[in-house]
């Protein structure tokens, strides 16, 4: 049974993480908590196990949704590469902070981090993007998806600033930095929802690799667990990928809003009580 469950999280992660860009974290790494507290098998899920084993699902995750995106022509390659300058060095920094969290206080921080993020594309619908864009002036970009030319313009100091407190987070919560960073790139530089998922995918599978080889530099990885939620990782972001291509930029925001909103109101609540 608890294999079983394994192999279902992993696969469900990877799956709706892959959809919306998250990389898959804030549905694994508050799946895990919540079993840890309810169910016998799971008492090595420290914050410490929990972060570590979520970032090497991830590259799997990652990897497989970055195949399929690129074959669909909706990696943003360039932008994305800049972002993990910035990002790189602040997981790393975030793998470093996370050896001193507890279990309720890693609930609480990561529940409120959630509610924040939901925030953010709620103050977008109130934002005109394209006022962002003209008032901008840094790295323009020109990409083209379904016959439609988008343009959209960031600054590269500020993107390296929110890319380096995406990678903390990242590192220290086991998230992935896709949940910042997708709502970041749209809110803040005018991406199409439909390039930026796929662009965090391509982040999430570069940073979460330099962020695992931290933890398992520091013996957090429990390899027996982690060879059940590898493949079915693999498999849920491949036909994530596949399904998101089918999907309109508005469903990709609702899923993502609503599957954050609830996790992070559970997280505040076991955090407290």
């Amino acid at each position: 049974m608890i294999f079983i469950l394994m192999i279902i999280i992993g696969f469900s992660s990877a799956f709706l993480g892959s959809i919306a860009g998250l990389g898959g974290g804030i549905i694994f790494v508050p799946s895990i908590l919540l079993l840890q507290h309810n169910m016998l098998g799971f008492e090595w899920a420290t914050p410490q196990a929990i972060v570590g084993m979520s970032l090497l699902v991830m590259i799997f995750t990652g990897l497989s949704s970055t195949f399929a995106y690129l074959k669909y022509k909706r990696i943003d390659v360039k932008s994305g590469s800049i972002f993990l300058i910035g990002s790189i060095p602040g997981s790393l920094i975030g793998v470093w902070m996370n050896k001193f969290v507890e279990t309720e206080g890693f609930q609480l921080y990561f529940g409120m981090l959630m509610l924040f993020i939901s925030a953010m594309f709620f103050v977008r619908k109130r934002i005109s993007s394209s006022k962002l864009i003209k008032n901008e002036r840094g790295f323009k970009r020109t990409f083209a998806f379904r016959g439609e030319v988008h343009h959209y313009t960031f600054s590269v100091p500020i993107a390296l600033s929110i890319a380096f407190v995406v990678g903390t987070c990242s590192g220290l919560f086991g998230i992935g930095g896709g949940s910042l960073m997708v709502p970041a790139m749209i809110l803040l530089f005018g991406f199409p929802p439909h390039i930026a998922a796929p662009t965090s995918m391509f982040m999430i599978f570069v940073s979460s690799s330099f962020s695992s080889v931290a933890h398992i530099g520091l013996g957090h990885i429990h390899w027996e667990y982690a060879l059940y939620f590898i493949p079915a990782a693999w498999i849920g972001g491949t036909i994530g990928a596949k399904v998101s291509q089918k999907l309109k930029s508005g469903t990709i925001e609702l899923v993502l809003r609503i599957l954050i909103i609830l996790i992070g109101i559970q997280l505040i609540l076991e955090g407290l009580f």
